[in-house]
């Protein structure tokens, strides 16, 4: 039984009893019901077919013979020795793969500068991320009358998991400064908003919040792929971030927390990192952060500056488009996606006509942020989203897929 009032003040976990349940029958193995054993020769298995003639296992064959065997781990040697792994039971051979992961935690730690990889823990994702500071942070300091505040703007992701606690929405960052107070424990933000392309001043809203003892978290899901990103500038208590949106596999995120936080900090399902890791993710994560530092992060930031206004003022002289978010200017820097509707034209519609007739993939639907669009009056919207991979043709083909879709349905 869990009791609830902004934040969880008891729990109770009764566990049902179990009678013990004793078999009264013993299994008869020479009974009628009898077991066929499999027997083939070696041969034959070889080629797939059945024999009768000789019973044999696995260790029969010639090991070598399974696939690839020259890129498995079992078949390499071991200080001048061959190895042998009896240790299976546990585990498939994993020395080198654990050096893999570790090297992956320090690969992020260096990406976003944080000052130790041990200030990196592993999660599924930024979403489970999140979830690990509300459940361990959140549920041990945050109580009854205590405030976090949110911007309207913030992911579902972000959201749901400060339900459980107290919470205000700022509709508005300049109002930001206002809503903080003695109550506030905690704000949560995102780096880059990724329906209205706006970047918050992180270190700002860092510095207001600390005058009142307020811890922060960053949703940097947007901002990790895109630009330069380095926590000890940004001083946030805590930051999160997908592989997926990072050129990586998905199945994997990071949560960055202060040395000091994550020390005191109760354990998650345990511990931190629980169970069996996500070993091939989080290498295949640090072999993305290889290519994205080897293209070189500022040179994909500057890239997408020049392609975001591009594709801003390419949309901005269609006719009928309502663009959500700031206009970029040498002072705005506006991320490369615009969300945006097209008067009399559903953004579903919108989206699936690029699809099946230009071949252009956007997005269509609430993006995961239903709060801001509804405070912005709206079901929906589509958006266009570039990356360093695209181009000014890319952008080009787009608006011509666009006015097309409006011509169309204009039509009827």
């Amino acid at each position: 039984m869990m009791a609830m009032e902004g934040v969880a003040t008891a729990v109770a976990v009764k566990l049902p009893s179990f009678k013990i349940i004793r078999r009264t029958t013993t299994l008869n193995w020479r009974s009628s019901r009898s077991f066929r054993s499999f027997s083939a020769s070696a041969s034959t298995l070889r080629e797939g077919g059945p024999s009768a003639s000789v019973s044999v296992s696995l260790g029969d064959f010639d090991p070598t013979r399974f696939p690839n065997p020259q890129s498995h781990a079992i078949w390499r040697e071991v200080n001048g020795s061959k190895l042998v792994y009896l240790d299976s039971a546990r585990r498939s051979p994993c020395a080198k793969a654990t050096e893999e992961y570790e090297l992956a935690r320090k690969k992020i730690a260096s990406f976003i500068n944080a000052s130790d990889s041990r200030e990196i823990v592993f999660t599924r994702n930024a979403t489970e991320a999140i979830n690990l500071v509300a459940y361990t942070w959140g549920l041990q300091n945050l109580k009854p009358e205590d405030e976090i505040i949110l911007t309207v703007a913030e992911h579902h992701s972000a959201i749901v998991p400060w339900q459980f606690v107290a919470q205000k929405t700022v509709p508005d960052i300049n109002m930001f400064k206002e809503m903080l107070s003695t109550k506030t424990k905690l704000v949560v933000v995102h780096h880059i908003s990724n329906v209205l392309a706006s970047v918050l001043p992180i270190e700002d809203i860092v510095l207001q919040s600390y005058n009142v003892e307020a811890k922060v978290l960053v949703d940097a899901c947007q901002s990790v792929p895109h630009m330069v990103v380095d926590v000890q500038n940004l001083d946030a208590d805590f930051l999160v971030a997908s592989s997926h949106k990072m050129c990586g596999p998905t199945g994997i995120g990071f949560l960055y927390g202060k040395s000091h936080l994550l020390s005191t900090m109760p354990p998650f399902l345990g511990k931190f990192e629980a169970g069996t890791p996500a070993t091939g993710e989080a290498i295949g994560l640090g072999a993305a952060i290889d290519y994205l530092s080897g293209i070189g992060m500022q040179k994909i930031h500057d890239y997408k500056v020049e392609l975001s206004r591009y594709l801003y003022e390419s949309l901005c002289i269609v006719p009928g488009v309502r663009i959500y978010g700031p206009a970029p200017s040498e002072n705005v820097y506006r991320a490369a996606l615009c969300s945006f509707n097209v008067e009399n034209i559903h953004p579903m519609d919108i989206a699936a006509f690029h699809d099946q007739q230009h071949g252009v993939a956007i997005r269509s639907g609430h993006h995961c942020a239903q709060p801001l669009h509804s405070d912005l009056g709206i079901n929906a919207s589509a958006q266009a989203s570039l990356h360093f991979y695209n181009t000014k043709e890319d952008v080009d083909y787009f608006i011509h897929a666009l006015n097309d879709t409006i011509n169309f349905f204009n039509s009827f």
